[in-house]
């Protein structure tokens, strides 16, 4: 599978796109609140689409007062990933699950729960759910970067989660708050080179001729350097990885990238990501993920709090038809969890 995959890889396009960021409203620091309305569009000005038709992101809040949080032990938050609870289990907490995690040791996976995805979200009272010691499994100094999916057919949840950042692992619940461990998913022993291999999103999303049914989008370190690597698999437990980048940080004139996420659009198939430089960036990899077509900014950070130059590691959600972006926003060891929406 790789070398076909390498040889479909041709012309790389870099075009500059535009994201805008902004304020509404919502949770803001009384701080910020001046300086966000200066980036707002002016009253009935059209927003300008992103690369590939994409809608454009404006600032409206968090989701929760980080400060009152209960499990905070590093007071920095991130890689989050939203999910509707509604259609699939009886008596959620909410209509929305929004896990996250600190990062620095010793992480752990935690939920918040809401009704709305313009918030506000209610932390769990027994976070974290999954910590970075479960035994007899394993004992690692944190784990981070959750990302889950539903299995339908199976009717339970599957959780992604690094720890330490050389390994990705799964577990499994019925309900999204209570999990079973599964095993590893994915080491740097899986793409030769490697020194990390870390936040991982899963999707369904079949490639012609694999077989598969599922997707792993991931970062990888190589040569000293992150890029975006991937997998597939059938059943979401056992998987195959492309040993060569499915997405390189040159063409977007970075160093390194991070926190990918899948998007379908127009047809065709994308990894958004961020980059060192504080922006997301958009990369068409096609259906197949034969194609590296980078198409420029994503998304641009606020100047401000509480991004503060940097935005990164996206998750999406509609809520009566009106598309949020829940993301990382701010530096690394003070970063908390912030929300966007469509404009």
């Amino acid at each position: 599978m790789s070398e076909p995959l390498l040889d479909r890889r041709g012309l790389l396009r870099t075009a500059v796109g535009a994201g805008v960021a902004g304020g509404l409203g919502l949770a803001l620091p009384g701080a910020a609140t001046a300086a966000l309305a200066e980036t707002s569009a002016p009253a009935g000005t059209a927003a300008a689409l992103g690369p590939a038709g994409f809608p454009t992101y404006q600032y409206i809040g968090t989701p929760f007062n980080k400060a009152s949080l209960r499990y905070n032990p590093t007071n920095e938050l991130i890689f989050p990933c939203i999910r509707g609870m509604y259609d699939k289990i009886a008596s959620p907490l909410g209509r929305y699950y929004l896990y996250y995690a600190p990062h620095d040791p010793p992480g752990g996976i935690c939920l918040a729960y809401g009704n709305s995805l313009g918030g506000p979200f209610t932390e769990y009272p027994n976070n974290p759910i999954i910590s970075n010691t479960w035994s007899p499994h394993y004992s690692v100094s944190h784990v981070s970067s959750p990302h889950i999916i539903w299995n339908a057919a199976a009717r339970q949840f599957y959780m992604y989660f690094h720890g330490e950042n050389n390994t990705t692992r799964m577990a499994w619940s019925t309900d999204g708050v209570r999990f079973t461990y599964h095993g590893t998913v994915l080491t740097t022993a899986m793409i030769p080179g490697s020194t990390e291999t870390s936040y991982a999103r899963v999707f369904e999303h079949a490639v012609p001729g694999l077989g598969n049914k599922y997707v792993m989008i991931f970062m990888g370190v190589t040569g000293g350097s992150r890029k975006i690597f991937w997998g597939w698999s059938s059943n979401g437990k056992s998987w195959q990885f492309d040993p060569a980048p499915l997405v390189s940080p040159a063409p977007d004139g970075q160093t390194d990238l991070s926190g990918p996420h899948l998007l379908k659009r127009n047809g065709t198939a994308y990894v958004v990501y961020h980059g060192n430089s504080g922006n997301m960036f958009l990369t068409e990899v096609g259906n197949a993920f034969d194609r590296e077509v980078h198409l420029g900014v994503f998304h641009r950070p606020l100047t401000g709090a509480p991004d503060g130059g940097r935005s990164a590691a996206p998750s999406f959600g509609t809520d009566g038809g009106v598309e949020y972006m829940f993301y990382e926003a701010g530096q690394r060891s003070g970063s908390t969890i912030a929300v966007a929406r469509a404009v």
